[in-house]
């Protein structure tokens, strides 16, 4: 029996705005993702890269066309139906939108408190010991002011893995780092995922990144098209 895609997407069309407002941001997407498989999309600013990645991840509605996460469709979903299928993604931002006034222990505990399932002492276990997986140890206490911006994404990366998700999304997450803590970054998350069978979709405009891909797409003007040139050549560099 085939594998089933754990992201299976066919005629998606969105719009932002309405009435005379309306304009279509994605055109008519199709696009399966595999279990275990890390897929790169890049294409220009403005492009819908962001769009299709929060309407992937539950973040906002999809409005036409068919999109399966994990087997749910979630194209029309009510919102209770968006909750539950958040829970199966970690997400990475450009930003790492860490809490000023939390400890990096505790933005990791966050990860796992809207699961409701774990226990305080369970929390706490799970997340000291993924701060130790992202080398980070000893800084369990320290607070977002007190950490580099490579540092930053790193608990970033432990309160998206914590759970162990079946996706991780990431939106540039190398866009605010310097050279070496972009690479270190994707390398780290890269390595966890794979260690949990997790698939990622990251979006990015860094070519430095792209030989981490499995599979590379495109998306210009709201449209998936072939690989462009430029990024056929960086990987190939």
């Amino acid at each position: 029996m085939a594998e089933q895609p754990v992201i299976a997407i066919a005629n998606l069309n969105h719009y932002f705005g309405s009435g005379h407002l309306r304009k279509q941001v994605l055109f008519d997407i199709n696009l399966a993702i595999y279990p275990g498989e890390i897929v790169i999309m890049t294409g220009p600013s403005g492009s819908g890269k962001t769009t299709l990645l929060s309407l992937i991840g539950g973040l906002r509605t999809a409005q036409s066309g068919s999109l399966k996460v994990v087997g749910e469709e979630l194209c029309q979903a009510k919102e209770n139906k968006l909750v539950k299928a958040r829970r199966n993604n970690g997400y990475i931002f450009q930003a790492h939108n860490l809490h000023g006034s939390l400890t990096a222990l505790q933005n990791v505990q966050m990860g796992l408190e809207v699961h409701g399932t774990f226990s305080k002492q369970e929390r706490y276990q799970q997340a000291a010991e993924m701060l130790k997986q992202v080398g980070l140890g000893d800084r369990i206490n320290y607070y977002p002011a007190d950490l580099s911006g490579g540092q930053k994404q790193r608990v970033a990366i432990a309160r998206a893995l914590v759970t162990h998700p079946k996706i991780l999304l990431a939106d540039e997450p190398t866009a605010a780092l310097d050279k070496k803590s972009g690479r270190d970054v994707v390398d780290l998350m890269h390595n966890l995922a794979k260690e949990q069978g997790c698939t990622i979709l990251l979006v990015t405009h860094d070519n430095r990144i792209l030989d981490l891909a499995d599979r590379i797409i495109y998306l210009e003007d709201g449209r998936l098209c072939k690989r462009s040139p430029e990024i056929v050549t960086s990987v190939q560099e």
